[in-house]
């Protein structure tokens, strides 16, 4: 059995040192669930083992990279912290996920195919070279959508990449920026036509992974020392903030408007 046959909404593939690998839930638009939440937690590791793989390629199935966390599965649970398969919520899954996709020193080019919103952008800003479609979207709308502190990583690579003011404004208010503008402030590396997205992601994965193996890696460790200061910094302390939301009002109002489809009211009763 293939290492990477166990994962249920994630497709990988390896070929020449390349491994791509896909968010795969397109009929809920690469939605992250929990299952996926968990996958993504794990695959890092995987790779770290694979002796085949010298860099790897994420991208989303279809035309969404992913829109974020599964808001219908919020809805569908009132209680906020019973999930699917009899699990138990479990905020630190956050934390590792954050912490692996760091820690693992092959290179990762993210291919921006399409909207990027929520724990997706986190994901998708904390690889190592970005490319996006001019025609997608990239944001976190924690706080606007559903009324959450934006807790799993995105305080902690938004003032990185934009700098503190940009960064509180666009995560307040939830701003979903097109691939150029992202481009310009710096957000992502590179902003080009959609289909060309895959082909150039595929281009830099494969220079990454025929070049210097160790100086890559060990460049890619350095420098991420500068995020994970960060994350040991911020990021507990995001994350129970964002858990402390999941109980108030304002994100169970958020749900049921999901699940009602109208705008929510928020502050009505927090």
């Amino acid at each position: 059995m293939s290492r990477y046959e166990k994962y249920h909404d994630l497709k990988i593939d390896v070929a020449g040192k390349v491994a791509t690998v896909t968010i795969h839930r397109p009929e809920a638009r690469n939605a992250i669930n929990q299952r996926l939440i968990r996958e993504l937690r794990t695959i890092w590791d995987d790779l770290a083992d694979d002796p085949a793989v010298n860099a790897v390629l994420l991208t989303g199935e279809g035309p969404f990279f992913s829109v974020g966390g599964d808001v219908k599965a919020m809805s569908d649970r009132p209680g906020g912290d019973v999930l699917e398969e009899g699990e138990v919520h479990d905020p630190m899954i956050s934390r590792r996920l954050v912490n692996r996709l760091l820690e693992l020193d092959k290179p990762i080019v993210c291919a921006i195919n399409g909207d990027c919103i929520g724990l997706a952008a986190t994901i998708a800003l904390l690889c190592d070279v970005t490319v996006m479609s001019e025609d997608a979207r990239i944001g976190d709308t924690h706080v606007s959508r559903v009324g959450l502190v934006a807790g799993d990583g995105g305080t902690v690579i938004w003032p990185l990449l934009v700098g503190v003011a940009k960064a509180k404004e666009f995560l307040m208010r939830g701003t979903l920026l097109k691939g150029r503008e992202a481009e310009r402030i710096g957000l992502v590396n590179h902003c080009v036509a959609a289909p060309e997205v895959r082909t150039q992601a595929e281009q830099i994965a494969t220079e990454l992974a025929n070049g210097p193996t160790w100086a890559i890696r060990w460049t890619k460790l350095s420098v991420n020392q500068i995020v994970k200061e960060r994350v040991n910094h911020l990021l507990e302390a995001s994350m129970a903030l964002e858990q402390v939301t999941f109980e108030l009002a304002d994100h169970k109002e958020a749900t049921r408007a999901f699940k009602e489809k109208r705008r929510p009211r928020f502050g009505q009763s927090n």
